[in-house]
């Protein structure tokens, strides 16, 4: 009646291995009837009243997790299978971290956990209705493509060395070591840069369209073989993916705002064609 990998239509959504929208591997038709909570998380401030004044100050405003609810209706060739396969709905919306990626014009992704009861239940038997109840920590959409650029300090070939003999030309050609992160969504995103040796005391400078720049500037040395991770959004600095260097960095924290470009610059205290700079993001919606 079905075939596996084909497209139901209407909402489509991946909730790890199980595919709303779609039909699994097994034959199973998983239709996706309700997708509630992907439209906009809810957001979380305080209103302040004036003392002898009209109005209110506003606090800060931030966004809250984002709960999503997923609903719709298992089919299945017979009843074992409709089984196994209510099992396996039980199973996606799990405790620990699990990627729902949504099938809209630019996929978009959030990393989500259960936060309720599924509620699972016979309609017949080979169909059965579903409801599953996880929450993003992050309320973010982002994109489900990752983007990645790398890039060694920068350096200049060519030009003249002495004994110098008029007329003198300068051809010199510089590698600019930059990287340019473009942010198509409409809400700002937040980078991870990877910066692996050797390389001494480097520095990264983010550079934004009214020309404002923010630094992350390490004092110590990365040896061959070693990398520091900066994750903008946890704001840490992780060497080797064990060690905490959060101390030895002076950090602006940069992130790409909605629908801008920024540079990313890689410098350090001597140059060395081996150092890279990688620079991955994900535009963010909300």
């Amino acid at each position: 009646m079905y075939t596996p990998g084909q497209d139901l239509g209407g909402l489509r959504a991946d909730l790890g291995d199980l595919p709303l929208g779609g039909v699994d591997g097994f034959g199973v038709a998983w239709y996706l009837q309700k997708l509630e909570g992907w439209d906009s998380s809810d957001s979380r401030s305080e209103v302040q009243r004036r003392e002898g004044g009209h109005g209110a100050w506003f606090t800060p405003v931030y966004l809250a997790e984002r709960p999503i609810t997923l609903e719709g209706v298992i089919v299945a060739p017979d009843r074992t299978v409709l089984e196994e396969a209510m099992e396996r709905a039980r199973g996606a919306a799990a405790l620990t971290d699990t990627v729902l990626v949504v099938q809209e014009s630019v996929w978009k992704r959030a990393v989500v956990r259960r936060s309720g009861r599924p509620i699972i239940q016979y309609l017949t038997d080979t169909t059965a209705s579903y409801s599953l109840l996880v929450t993003a920590a992050d309320p973010r959409r982002y994109e489900a493509d990752v983007h990645a650029e790398t890039t060694g300090l920068p350096m200049s070939t060519g030009g003249i060395s002495p004994p110098l003999t008029p007329p003198i030309l300068l051809n010199a050609t510089t590698v600019s070591g930059q990287i340019t992160a473009v942010n198509t969504g409409t809400f700002a995103t937040s980078p991870v840069l990877r910066i692996d040796g050797p390389v001494i005391a480097p520095s990264v400078y983010a550079q934004y369209q009214d020309s404002s720049v923010r630094l992350l500037d390490y004092t110590e040395t990365i040896n061959v073989g070693e990398y520091l991770v900066i994750d903008v959004d946890s704001k840490q600095a992780i060497l080797n993916g064990t060690a905490s260097r959060r101390r030895f960095l002076s950090a602006q924290w940069p992130v790409i705002p909605a629908g801008e470009v920024v540079t990313f610059q890689f410098s350090a205290d001597s140059y060395d064609p081996a150092a890279l700079l990688t620079v991955t993001w994900r535009s963010a919606w909300l």
